[in-house]
């Protein structure tokens, strides 16, 4: 275990999967001092650590990882002896309507942040991390059978995903080129709490809650594996503290879902949980055109992260979609709050005049 860790950086901490990484953390490492630095972008929201803010080794910098000056300051105020970088633009129909971007949060922020740990640490590695979190989608896509492991070769196929190969490619050319200490994971599609209602699951909580149309896209046989949020962000802990430098490790939920099916078991759920006669929700379902370049097929050989390190997904879908649909029920002013850009409130009163 990487025992020299006091000041450790995390970019995205407000957002989805970042904001569980830093509950996590928070709880189970008070002697850390924790920063976690978020630029507050439609996914980002504070509410999301409501729990937690008041922890006095947890502290918030909102800033952008593409402003490099803004990083080299901070790095100069900051000592910090990891970062886990979560920080990205990460929905793929938005990087198909303005790949830009991309481009520049996912890979010219990704060097940014490279170059300053680089700067600061200047050869002196020990106990030093810089670890990447990343996605199964850099792959591609799979037939009928077989998994991605992480012998797989690249290859993108959307805007997103390419900007996202890119990263990891820069990522390994820091470790190669200058001996930075890093390590990268690739996960496959999160659910859970916090999920901003442009991805399917909350989406479709969402919709099913107004009775709206619940769409998808083409035939509804895109196959996807599921992982829920807090088995990630364990996983990230797990690989952060005793993962090898140099080494990549996939994350993966063993949980294979064709999206048509997923949807059927929800709104079974929420007929269930919402007291409406089985098969109202389903009603909703309209198929839509196909997006461009859809991947047909994600999944995850994560058994190098159990071999290595012991870590296996504890929750399957059944289990985490009940808590996942109750959680957005009980939040619906968590849900307002965003869909209405309301969540930027919070910020300004708990943030920006202190």
């Amino acid at each position: 275990m990487m025992t020299t860790t006091k000041h450790l950086l995390i970019t995205g901490g407000a957002g989805f999967i970042g904001s569980h990484l830093v509950r996590l953390l928070v709880n189970k490492y008070p002697d850390y001092q924790i920063y976690n630095l978020d630029a507050l972008t439609y996914a980002g929201n504070l509410e999301n650590l409501k729990d937690v803010e008041q922890a006095p080794h947890l502290h918030f910098i909102k800033g952008d990882i593409t402003d490099r000056d803004f990083l080299r300051d901070l790095f100069a105020r900051q000592a910090f002896d990891g970062i886990i970088h979560l920080a990205a633009e990460s929905h793929v129909d938005r990087s198909i309507t303005g790949p830009m971007a991309f481009v520049v949060t996912n890979v010219i922020g990704t060097v940014n942040l490279l170059e300053a740990a680089k700067e600061q640490w200047a050869g002196q590695f020990d106990g030093k991390r810089f670890y990447h979190v990343s996605t199964d989608e850099v792959y591609g896509s799979l037939g009928e059978t077989g998994f991605f492991t992480e012998e797989t070769a690249y290859d993108p196929r959307s805007p997103y995903s390419a900007s996202k190969a890119s990263s990891d490619h820069f990522v390994r050319a820091y470790h190669h080129t200058y001996g930075l200490p890093v390590v990268i994971s690739n996960c496959s599609n999160n659910y859970g709490p916090f999920q901003f209602p442009e991805k399917l699951l909350p989406l479709m909580i969402h919709n099913i809650r107004q009775r709206k149309p619940l769409p998808v896209y083409g035939d509804g046989q895109y196959t996807r594996d599921w992982l829920w949020v807090i088995d990630h962000a364990e996983a990230i802990d797990r690989i952060y503290h005793d993962g090898v430098n140099g080494e990549t490790y996939n994350i993966g939920g063993n949980n294979e879902w064709k999206n048509i099916d997923l949807v059927h078991l929800l709104c079974a759920t929420m007929d269930r949980l919402l007291d409406r006669p089985a098969g109202d929700s389903a009603s909703l379902i309209t198929f839509v055109k196909d997006r461009p370049g859809h991947d047909r097929r994600y999944a995850i050989d994560a058994g190098k992260l159990k071999r290595e390190l012991g870590w296996e997904p504890l929750v399957q879908m059944q289990e985490g979609l009940e808590r996942t649909a109750r959680w957005y029920l009980e939040n619906q002013e968590w849900l307002e709050h965003v869909t209405s850009g309301n969540y930027q409130k919070y910020y300004q009163e708990q943030y920006a005049s202190r």
